[in-house]
């Protein structure tokens, strides 16, 4: 019976990771056609955001309403709190990707890594062992040498960084704290969080996406193929969304961020394959030390979980305690207790 939910468990960690980097890929290259100068220069990201967070919040109402999802109560000022957080971290990528140079950006995005490492510890006094550190250093050498190319630098820009990554290191750790602490599901928690970035986005996300790129949402000449594009992406990001919360949910804000750099390496190959981006000797040597680093991480993760379960064993079944007690009930070997007066019966 172990054995089968054990197997069950892992066929669904396979599913919700699999479900993560076929969507995410899959709305990296949408949104690469639609925000492209060559394909349909919609560059408002802060407002597409928006609409990522209204279909996911259109969803979980309807499925709220037919009954398929249940709603379990979260504090409003918790939900409040964890969008100002994820709300800072899509303006401060933006914000980054702006000011700074590709190469500084990718540097940001892998030092959220060892950040969550540390945030973990000081938060919820997590360890890692050796095999785990490790591996992590190989996973951020590997993604660094196949994405990192020029650096270049500016005050403004690695303030912006800095809050980027804070901003969204707390915010992967708070989606797992929040469903554990209470007790709701991955979906339950999405569809309470969405509505609330869904409506502050689209309030904001036009001044934010004017001070990045000087256009207007309403000078922008939409077209059904524009329209398209966008339904397409919205689609794309509530699966992206919901695999997301479930992957942090099911394992951990670290092993999201480490696990997840497959989407990077999936990105540069479908670049190469669909879009004729250049895949370079240094490009092939930085995927293949990721990947290796990425199954170092795995191997040592479990490897961690099997000496934590021999070093603390589970306590023996009550049913079976209670069969114990009847054999020697029968056996006569267990003396009947008189608890009233606490001697043996003779």
């Amino acid at each position: 019976m172990d054995a089968v939910k054990k197997q069950s468990s892992a066929v669904s960690d396979v599913g919700a990771w699999a479900m993560n980097v076929i969507s995410s890929v899959g709305l990296i290259m949408a949104n690469k056609q639609l925000m492209s100068p060559a394909g349909y220069a919609f560059v408002f990201a802060t407002t597409l955001t928006g609409f990522h967070f209204s279909m996911t919040a259109l969803i979980g109402l309807v499925s709220n309403a037919t009954g398929h999802s249940t709603r379990k109560k979260v504090p409003l000022w918790e939900l409040l709190w964890f969008s100002v957080v994820a709300n800072t971290s899509i303006t401060g990528m933006n914000l980054s990707l702006m000011l700074n140079s590709v190469g500084f950006y990718q540097i940001s995005k892998l030092s959220m890594i060892p950040v969550v490492c540390v945030m973990e510890w000081i938060l919820h006094s997590k360890h890692y062992s050796n095999k785990v550190k490790i591996a992590v250093v190989v996973v951020v050498v590997g993604v660094g040498v196949c994405t990192v190319t020029d650096v270049k630098v500016n005050a403004q820009g690695f303030i912006c960084a800095c809050v980027a990554v804070l901003s969204t290191s707390l915010q992967q750790i708070s989606i797992g704290s929040l469903q554990k602490k209470y007790s709701v599901g991955s979906f339950e928690l999405l569809s309470q969080t969405a509505p609330i970035q869904a409506l502050s986005l689209l309030l904001l996300g036009p001044f934010v996406d004017y001070y990045l790129t000087g256009k207007l949402l309403a000078s922008y000449k939409f077209s059904s193929s524009v329209l398209f594009f966008i339904l397409l992406s919205c689609s794309l990001a509530v699966f992206c969304n919901i695999s997301q919360y479930l992957c942090i949910g099911r394992f951990s804000a670290t092993s999201f961020q480490v696990l997840g750099h497959m989407k990077t390496v999936c990105v540069l190959i479908l670049g190469w394959l669909l879009f004729d981006s250049e895949l370079t000797l240094k490009n092939i040597l930085g995927m293949a030390i990721a990947i290796l680093g990425m199954v170092v991480y795995s191997w040592a993760v479990e490897a961690d979980k099997q000496t934590e379960s021999k070093a603390s064993p589970l306590p023996k079944d009550a049913s079976e305690e209670n069969v114990e007690l009847l054999k020697q009930h029968l056996d006569g070997s267990s003396p009947h207790k008189d608890v009233e007066l606490g001697k043996s019966q003779p």
